[in-house]
């Protein structure tokens, strides 16, 4: 599912942690997260969204937003994935309401 040259860009804004370069290439950027994974000390959940047209996950760290995960797919392949943990990019996702169908 993973393009070979799929790169991950995170930007925690000085912030959060985050990695300072992308992470090119589908062995790498699943070894981010294999090896990365693990160490969070909390319960992190996913919930999908849109972000800019792209599927997306809300990611919450103990119920807390933490981050988002934007995915670019082309081909049928996620060639990019972008991890937001800058907090001031965070304001409007924190704000925002999800619509239902009551």
């Amino acid at each position: 599912m993973l393009a070979p040259d799929v790169v991950l860009v995170s930007d925690g804004g000085g912030v959060k942690q985050a990695a300072l370069r992308p992470i090119i290439g589908a062995q790498r950027v699943v070894g981010m997260f294999v090896h990365g994974l693990p160490k969070i000390e909390g319960a992190l959940t996913g919930e999908h969204t849109v972000v800019n047209g792209n599927p997306a996950l809300v990611m919450r760290l103990d119920g807390k937003i933490d981050g988002v995960l934007a995915v670019r797919v082309e081909d049928a392949r996620i060639t990019g994935l972008y991890y937001v943990r800058n907090p001031e990019k965070l304001t409007r996702i924190a704000s925002e309401t999800p619509l239902t169908l009551g």
